[in-house]
């Protein structure tokens, strides 16, 4: 007897020696999970390479692993978390065009359709001052246009390009290299609930699963699976983020670059994406131009920096302790005349508010305008 469709595809999807490509094809050949589920034998031996023992595999993994799978949906709903699988209306159209999307999306927050305009900055996690904050404009700047970030909201670049997104006031999505209850790194707690609450989280992965190396490589086609291009803003020659232009490569989407400082570890990878024919970004208007033409841009939205917060904002006087230049968060609960912690807490309103730039080394200056 079938489920519902989600509990289906989740049953489908733990078929071992299926995966992603498999659970593509069959869905796709008999119309949904269920009736895969529910087809005899001989009706899938070949379909996807499907041999006689995986189809065996199928028929007997349908009835043993339901249990599992009502289980799984249970505890999503009560975190809030939605199930989307593979030919589900809401599915993201981007990600379902790859060869192997993710039989099962989990998402907490809300995907939309403009987020079929989105675009991906990824880079360094051990990123420097000059690339966290080019990473930040420009996703500042793909926001005011309309166009969804998309990142991995790992420290430096990534971290960069939601909190760009943020400021402006746009929407950002964040995937997941674990389940969906295990936010990491732990430290990009509030980031990620920002981002939750102003788009997205999506991953792949079972409740409760830890983000271990080899879950990040599968992430990265993700990535690259919902955006129209991928930004790379800083990468070693070894670094992740060029699996995730791979990925773009692979999938037929577009590939951008910024170059770095000849000769510094952040820079060979980059240099590398560029030589083999990367397209060069030193603004937000190289990746703009480079996309379909889409709906007319909403322009700057009020959450951008301005003038800092209000003159009678209990957070006035901290604003007024930073500057144009980082300083640590030492020095400026001093300058402010907070405790440690209070200026801590402070200083995260701010940067969620769009009115203070966070830097590496826990340093913090004013959001600039550019």
């Amino acid at each position: 007897m079938r489920g519902d469709p989600v509990e289906d595809a989740l049953v489908l999807r733990a078929v071992p020696g299926l995966g992603d490509r498999g659970f593509r094809v069959l869905v796709d050949a008999f119309g949904s999970a269920g009736a895969v589920l529910a087809a005899p034998e001989g009706a899938l031996v070949g379909r996807a390479g499907v041999s006689e023992s995986l189809a065996g595999a199928i028929r007997a993994h349908g009835r043993a692993g339901r249990e599992r799978a009502e289980q799984e949906l249970f505890r999503a709903r009560t975190l809030g978390i939605r199930l989307v699988p593979y030919g589900d209306p809401a599915y993201p159209a981007p990600l379902a065009e790859i060869h192997d999307p993710p039989a099962v999306l989990y998402v907490a927050g809300s995907l939309l359709p403009e987020d079929g305009r989105a675009v991906a900055v990824v880079g360094s996690r051990g990123a420097s001052v000059h690339g966290v904050r080019f990473a930040r404009r420009l996703a500042r700047g793909l926001a005011v246009s309309g166009v969804t970030v998309v990142s991995g909201l790992a420290r430096g670049i990534d971290a960069a390009a939601h909190r760009g997104a943020l400021e402006a006031g746009g929407r950002t999505i964040a995937a997941f290299g674990a389940g969906l209850d295990v936010v990491y790194p732990r430290g990009n707690q509030d980031l990620a609930d920002a981002v939750r609450h102003s788009g997205a989280w999506v991953g792949e992965l079972p409740l409760g699963s830890p983000p271990l190396g080899h879950h990040f490589p599968r992430r990265n086609r993700i990535i690259s699976g919902l955006s129209l291009g991928v930004v790379v803003v800083e990468a070693s020659r070894r670094s992740g983020s060029l699996i995730t232009a791979a990925c773009a490569l692979e999938q037929g989407r577009e590939v951008f670059a910024v170059p770095g400082l000849p000769g510094s570890a952040t820079a060979g990878g980059v240099h590398g994406l560029l030589k083999q024919g990367a397209r060069l970004v030193e603004s937000v208007d190289d990746v703009l131009a480079e996309l379909p033409p889409g709906p007319e841009a909403p322009g700057p939205r009020p959450a951008g920096p301005g003038a800092g917060p209000a003159r009678d904002d209990p957070l006035r006087p901290l604003w007024d302790a930073l500057s144009d230049a980082p300083a640590h968060i030492d020095e400026i609960a001093v300058r402010a005349g907070l405790a440690a912690a209070a200026a801590a807490a402070g200083l995260m309103e701010l940067t969620l508010a769009g009115h203070a730039l966070e830097w590496p080394g826990n340093c913090y200056s004013r959001a600039g305008p550019g």
